[in-house]
């Protein structure tokens, strides 16, 4: 077995393992190794040729590629090593131990003082909600068919539905106008955006591409390709109300019903997993339940912008790195944060209280769209944080900024409270 002996490992050379390990090596970590499967790094952004990252990190809006290549850049110039067309099969945390399997070297093991996961996420498909109908051509995830015609310049159909109004489907509602292709409708099971709002009017609103809330995809029909599909609305209960259901013909249909973080690795790992978000469990320095494992992006969660799974990896990077050159805070107090009205999770899901002050930036979503709120984090009756907003919605992050030394008590409390 091939074996490489390194500081810090980071598995992943997405844009958060592209910012992990810039952050590692910055912090003094000598040899960082990014292990990542593909023939070549960017991730997902290599097929995302749309405008849009970089906004909050660069002040500039920037296509996909144009975003991790900045990365990339910075990953040659310091140094990061990285072994492509590797795939890794086993975590352990007590050896501190990675085992892949590379094209070139065969079976090998990566010897790490400490280890980043940063796998980040694949989409639900349709046999993960179920779908009822036929199995013919013409059903693809939007990611997928993002990467056919983005990177392989094939077409994957000329008449479009499109079911659930995430930003990949929303994005691909345009990209295919573009293209040509006639998107008949977005057609999304909630009363609300599953996407960012920016992505709404970018994408739909300018090319006039209806979007159906309370409605779903009741079955698919079609021998050798999609002929059409049955829409229906949805009551209170999500069921749907089929003496209103109408067909719709379309030779194509696109799935953007949502991101599962892959996290095989993780559960191997044992770590601790997240029962809302489906990642692992972390605090402020995304550590692990396992203190020589860090995760990072939407492995952790899945993001809403590039631009803070960058900032949450440079965490990880950085306390990656401290860890294996054994500065690491000293933990003094561990404190829960629990989620209260309107707040469905938060990440990071516990603070730790070093002899550090630390500002620490707390990220969370909303279970249900609102108007007029205040956004508060408090520690018994005593709020230490707190910010207005005009509106929160499920498909967008908010956060709010946290100072440790504020902290009394054992458990934080994140609520988003109506204001009247």
């Amino acid at each position: 077995m091939y074996n490489i002996n390194c500081d810090v490992a980071v598995i992943g050379g997405g844009p958060a393992g592209l910012a992990a390990a810039i952050a590692a090596k910055k912090e003094g970590a000598e040899k960082v190794l990014i292990i990542e499967r593909d023939e070549s790094l960017g991730g997902i952004l290599q097929q995302c040729i749309h405008p849009g990252f970089g906004l909050t990190r660069f002040n500039e809006e920037l296509t996909g590629p144009e975003y991790y290549s900045r990365f990339t850049e910075e990953v040659s110039s310091l140094g990061v090593e990285v072994l492509l067309n590797s795939m890794v099969l086993e975590v352990n945390d007590s050896e501190k131990t990675v085992i892949c399997v590379n094209k070139e070297y065969g079976m090998t093991k990566v010897v790490a003082k400490s280890i980043v996961l940063a796998m980040g996420c694949r989409e639900r498909t349709r046999a993960n909600i179920v779908t009822p109908g036929t199995r013919p051509a013409g059903i693809y995830t939007a990611g997928s068919a993002q990467r056919l015609i983005n990177r392989q310049n094939i077409m994957v159909g000329k008449k479009i539905v499109i079911l659930g109004s995430g930003d990949i489907g929303m994005i691909m509602a345009r990209r295919m106008t573009l293209e040509g292709a006639n998107v008949v409708m977005v057609v999304e099971l909630m009363d609300y955006l599953a996407g960012l709002t920016r992505n709404k009017v970018q994408c739909l609103d300018d090319f006039n591409i209806p979007l159906k809330t309370s409605h779903t995809i009741t079955k698919i029909v079609g021998d050798k390709r999609v002929e059409g599909v049955y829409v229906a609305p949805v009551d209170e209960n999500k069921k749907p109300i089929l003496e209103k259901e109408e067909f719709v013909a379309c030779d194509t249909v696109l799935f953007s019903v949502g991101l599962i973080p892959e996290n095989e690795l993780s559960k191997n790992a044992e770590v601790e997993i997240c029962p809302v978000t489906n990642g692992p469990v972390v605090n402020q320095y995304m550590q692990t339940s396992k203190e020589a494992i860090f995760a990072c992006g939407n492995v952790v969660h899945v993001n809403d912008l590039v631009d803070n799974v960058s900032a949450e990896s440079e965490q990880a990077g950085k306390y990656a790195a401290r860890l294996a050159m054994g500065s690491f805070p000293e933990k003094e107090k561990e404190i829960a944060v629990k989620t209260g009205r309107n707040v469905r999770y938060t990440c990071p899901h516990k603070l730790i209280k070093s002899n550090e002050n630390e500002k620490v930036n707390l990220y969370f979503r909303v279970l249900a769209p609102e108007k007029s709120v205040k956004l508060i984090a408090r520690c018994g009756e005593e709020i230490i944080s707190s910010k207005k907003e005009y509106r929160v919605n499920p498909g967008e992050m908010n956060n709010l900024c946290i100072e440790t030394a504020k902290i009394s008590g054992n458990e934080i409390v994140i609520e988003a409270l109506k204001e009247e």
